[in-house]
């Protein structure tokens, strides 16, 4: 048979369900962890399951596991049936899989043993960067690639997405991780100083704004109208938020570095450029809202546009959580405290997981041959329990985060301090035991979807679409 007629949906279906595996597997790290703030015994006196080596684990597999995998699945399908086109390369798309979860494994061994290069979202020592590289190159023949033989002239506001976030990614991961090998499992930064800082946060926070913000736009500016069926609400709002977005972005990474012996200017340009990233930020949200116009009744009936719909109210609330807390004066209260922890989960758990999930549960039927998910009552089921798991998780962090600032800057009349560092400790404790709560429930959620893709999953059907002939794409 000619499988060049039809759609690669093997690959897309690989990394759908490695969506799920990762999650849960990230997740359930993040929660032991959270559980070792408030229990610190559960560190048992060992290593390898401290929380220093474990928190990284944790972040990378959320990240690159996770979402990553989710990236892969979504922008191998979008760009196919938005191209009208196979896969440009059967081969080196299988590689990206394969060589994609070697970099997860890889990284769930060297990170808990300590084999770290001490950069955020950017520990993996010198050979997984290298495989990294490899794998990312390939990812890029392959969507590149399958851009360039499509059979419809328009390239789809989606794909604008994924390339730009696929390019800046490389980009990002070749200069921040230049290294100086020393042995197999050591390197040292090829900065110094201050260098270095600027180049890892404008890494770090390019991390957020390329991997977990510009690709996962990809993901709704396809999966909202096709859920929703309806169009996307303004097609010239989406090329504007694109350009907005992707210009804007690149200059924010210094607010990470206020009151530091970064240059003074320096850390006031990225806080102007993180206040205008409101504008593009907001202006996506709007666009991905109103395109619900005319179809609001469909909330109240179908889960999978729950997840997609309400992924976007935490979008809208955490890109203007971070412009105002990149301003310099609330900086001062927020920065190093527990409000900065809230800030992050309320876009990873409420933005990425949310578009995440909503996207992987409209997926995994079509890969398997069915109409709709195994249960769906366990969707429902699975966005309850998770939005109570955020609420609890985000405001525990939000209070506790205030509250730090407010006792760290108190001082007496004398200039001495109000409280020592121990009492804001003891009194985030009850606020830890809420935040691993949260938690707790949100990993339940990702549980009951585990389960919900197995039963889907395992009688399914080899699916083979047939990709339209070019007379009828032009049709």
């Amino acid at each position: 048979m000619d499988t060049s007629q039809n759609y690669n949906y093997k690959v897309v279906k690989q990394f759908a369900i490695a969506t799920v595996v990762w999650g849960v597997v990230g997740m359930l790290v993040g929660v032991f962890i959270a559980a070792q703030l408030a229990w610190p015994a559960l560190n048992f006196d060992t290593a390898w399951l401290s929380y220093g080596r474990l928190r990284p684990l944790h972040t990378n597999a959320v990240i690159f596991a996770f979402g990553g995998c989710a990236l892969f699945a979504t922008s191998y399908y979008v760009v196919q049936r938005t191209s009208q086109a196979r896969l440009f390369s059967d081969g080196l798309a299988a590689f990206t899989f394969w060589g994609w979860q070697a970099v997860i494994v890889a990284a769930a061994i060297s990170l808990p043993l300590g084999y770290t290069s001490g950069k955020e979202y950017a520990e993996l020592e010198w050979p997984i960067d290298i495989l990294i590289t490899l794998v990312w190159v390939s990812y890029a023949v392959v969507f590149f690639g399958t851009l360039v033989k499509r059979k419809v002239p328009h390239i789809y506001v989606a794909n604008w997405f994924f390339g730009g976030f696929i390019l800046a990614v490389a980009l990002l991961h070749l200069v921040n991780s230049a290294a100086i090998p020393v042995t197999m499992t050591k390197s040292y930064s090829a900065y110094a100083g201050v260098q270095d800082a600027m180049i890892q946060w404008w890494y770090g926070h390019n991390a957020v704004g390329f991997f977990l913000t510009a690709g996962f736009l990809g993901m709704m500016y396809y999966f909202i109208p096709k859920q929703a069926d309806k169009p996307v609400f303004s097609y010239r709002l989406s090329i504007v938020h694109f350009w907005a977005l992707i210009f804007t972005y690149m200059w924010a990474g210094p607010h990470h570095l206020h009151y530091t012996a970064l240059p003074d200017w320096t850390q006031s340009l990225g806080m102007v450029f993180s206040l205008i990233l409101l504008a593009p930020s907001w202006g996506g949200m709007i666009n991905g809202v109103m395109t619900l116009s005319g179809a609001w009744d469909k909330l109240r009936s179908d889960p999978i546009l729950k997840f997609l719909i309400v992924s976007l109210s935490f979008y809208g609330m955490s890109t203007f959580e971070g412009p105002m807390m990149s301003i310099k004066t609330v900086n001062a209260l927020s920065h190093y405290t527990d409000w900065t922890v809230g800030h992050v989960h309320a876009g990873a758990l409420g933005w990425v997981g949310f578009i995440t999930m909503g996207s992987i549960y409209y997926l995994l039927p079509r890969l398997s041959g069915k109409k709709e998910m195994w249960s769906v009552r366990l969707i429902e089921a699975h966005f309850w329990v998770a939005t109570i798991g955020i609420v609890l998780y985000i405001a525990a962090m939000w209070i506790a985060g205030v509250m730090q600032g407010l006792m760290w800057r108190a001082v007496n009349a004398d200039g001495t301090l109000t409280y020592t560092f121990v009492e804001s400790v003891k009194a985030t404790y009850p606020y830890y035991v809420i935040r691993f709560s949260g938690g707790l429930l949100y990993l339940a959620g990702m549980c009951m979807m585990a389960y919900n893709t197995y039963m889907t999953v395992r009688d399914g059907e080899k699916v083979t679409a047939r990709i339209p002939s070019l007379a009828a794409a032009h049709a």
